[in-house]
């Protein structure tokens, strides 16, 4: 982890929690803001820890995860650039939920707890754009629950993709480099029952891995 440097407002901005706020507004977020780069393989919070921060991701992919005592893990999403976590540390005193790791070296813009329930005291949009992450959160919350109780692997890792894949020239792509373990962590499934189950879907004309990341075709939607 490297030591902390400032942030600047056009890093801000590149967040769409604080685009189209003033010139001030952003001047007075950037003065209790700092960076951090944290290395692949770097735990950033640990579940049980005290919720200090409140996370943006500038560059690079973390991994939300929790485990059990016999080191079993669970993903519970992957973040990107533009995401934020550890916002629930806002609303209350209770310890990290979850661990997050760095997947690829990723920087972070980090804001003291204390500083942002102030920012969003000062900034009804602010707090207005926080709970309608959280919502968004609990709606994927809640398909995620659907999805284990009631799909099949099949239809899982189909959610999954689905969800992960972003529009580029017409075409429905995973660009976000994701492995099969990976995908089974955050489905409930093992690796060898997921890698069945892509190589299946590639083999309908489904879906299609290559350089680019995995595209998906339209009767994926179907699965």
């Amino acid at each position: 982890m490297s030591q902390p440097t400032a942030v600047s407002t056009i890093a801000l901005k590149t967040f769409s929690l604080f685009q189209g706020l003033s010139d001030e507004v952003l001047s007075t977020v950037a003065h209790c803001s700092m960076m951090r780069r944290f290395p692949r393989g770097q735990a950033v919070v640990l579940a049980g820890d005290r919720s200090d921060f409140v996370y943006f991701v500038l560059t690079g992919s973390l991994k939300v995860v929790v485990s059990d005592e016999d080191g079993r893990e669970v993903i519970l999403s992957i973040l990107g650039q533009g995401e934020l976590f550890g916002e629930m540390a806002i609303f209350g005193e209770q310890p990290r939920s979850a661990s997050v790791v760095a997947v690829t070296p990723s920087d972070l813009v980090m804001i003291p707890k204390q500083d942002f329930r102030q920012i969003m005291k000062d900034n009804f949009e602010v707090a207005w754009r926080i709970m309608c992450n959280l919502a968004e959160r609990l709606r994927n919350a809640d398909r995620k629950i659907e999805s284990l109780a009631l799909m099949d692997v099949y239809g899982r890792v189909a959610r999954l993709l689905l969800e992960m894949a972003e529009e580029h020239g017409g075409e429905m792509i995973v660009v976000r480099k994701i492995s099969k373990q990976d995908i089974a962590k955050m489905i409930g499934a093992s690796r060898e029952m997921v890698s069945r189950v892509m190589k299946d879907l590639s083999v309908q004309g489904l879906i299609e891995e290559g350089e680019r990341g995995i595209v998906l075709r339209e009767r994926l939607n179907d699965v």
